[in-house]
């Protein structure tokens, strides 16, 4: 089967939780036999450094870059309109969006007789980050995926019960998947930071308003502690807010702007860290939150359904946007190490029996197959 992957930035980055999905679907597929290409942004990654300009294999699966306008609310469009016209003319037989966004050229797909899958990775309209303009073309994308697709994939009921009440459409839940990794001793993080086991603090994710990491700031000033508070991520069309979170980062010298990581620096965060953080607002399916938990970290999120619904009974919750009850469920979470252990162990007991990447790439390709 011949399988097109539109939406992501980049295959095989970190800049967010659409290329971590995209990158593992396809990596997959390929190795299952399957024809994947992804079609991806050109320009600059999220470091700033220039991306390729030549198709490339990566892993067994084709990566095209298409021309993209790098702007704030253009990116999106302009690579998907890209993106689809070379998947029409490369003959995929399937065209699997992903993202509100990328969605809106899925209709002109439709029309030309390609089979279309859409994955919603969250109600991206809501994100704090787009204005007026930017948040009703992504709201566009979401209508034409609900109103065009012929599989809609979701990531959580709520976004299922969204789309049925919305626009009575029923949707495919198939949850993201992770591996269980092998933990890693600190070493590099030791090196550059000082940090060892258990002593300190994780969020990881983009540094953009509805994660509200200046809420874990808030929350964390308030804390007893000798622990250190790490918070790595890059920016996402969110500049003007990452230099707000620094400048309240730099008032607690406990805080460390980690930046954007990857490779061995990432997985050693992951593996030492006393607890994860993450209080967004919105989300669609946290990728960092299944990875924490893939490492043991004990995981403290707040009671958003998308997050709540991932931890279950293996994970702490505080009512979102409630900076006082974050401190509170903090500082039990410091004042008892046994319990933090013990729902690390549960966290990725839980993670092992229900999100496989086997079994999520079984169940898309099925849903390919099974488009008329």
């Amino acid at each position: 089967m011949r399988i097109a992957m539109i939406g992501q930035k980049r295959t095989g980055s970190r800049e967010g939780g659409v290329e971590v999905v995209v990158t593992e679907l396809a990596r997959r597929m390929a190795a299952l036999g399957h024809e994947v290409t992804c079609y991806d942004r050109s320009g600059t990654d999220v470091n700033g450094e220039p991306t390729p300009t030549e198709p490339y294999d990566l892993d067994g699966v084709r990566v095209v870059p298409v021309p993209t306008v790098n702007k704030k609310g253009l990116a999106a469009l302009t690579s998907s309109f890209a993106a689809t016209r070379a998947a029409l003319r490369d003959g995929a037989d399937v065209i699997h969006y992903h993202a509100e966004g990328p969605c809106v050229p899925l209709a002109w797909a439709s029309r030309s007789g390609a089979r279309t899958v859409a994955t919603i990775h969250g109600l991206d309209w809501q994100r704090a980050k787009w204005g007026g303009l930017a948040s009703r073309y992504i709201k566009l994308g979401e209508k034409t995926a609900a109103r065009r697709a012929d599989e809609l994939i979701v990531l959580s009921r709520g976004v299922r019960d969204y789309f049925r009440e919305e626009y009575g459409r029923d949707a495919r839940l198939i949850p993201n998947g992770v591996d269980v990794p092998e933990s890693a001793p600190a070493r590099l993080i030791t090196e550059r930071w000082g940090l060892a086991k258990g002593s300190y603090v994780l969020f990881l994710g983009r540094i953009v308003p509805e994660k509200r990491p200046e809420l874990l700031l808030e929350a964390f000033r308030g804390l007893k502690t000798d622990k250190r508070l790490v918070i790595a991520g890059g920016s996402s069309d969110t500049s003007e807010y990452l230099e707000q979170v620094s400048e309240a980062a730099a008032r607690d010298p406990r805080v460390i702007m980690a930046g954007f990581v990857e490779g061995q620096v990432l997985i050693e965060l992951y593996s030492n860290a006393y607890a994860y953080v993450l209080p967004s607002d919105v989300e669609g399916m946290p990728m960092s939150l299944l990875e924490a938990m893939s490492y043991g970290c004990c995981c403290v999120t707040s009671d958003l359904p998308e997050c709540a619904d991932v931890t279950g009974s293996a994970g702490l919750t505080f009512p979102r946007g409630d900076a006082a009850a974050l401190c509170d469920v903090l500082a039990s979470v410091m004042a008892d190490p046994r319990e933090v252990a013990a729902l690390g162990e549960a966290a990725r007991e839980r993670v092992r029996e229900n999100y496989n990447w086997d079994f999520v790439v079984q169940r898309t390709l099925d849903v390919y197959k099974g488009i008329k």
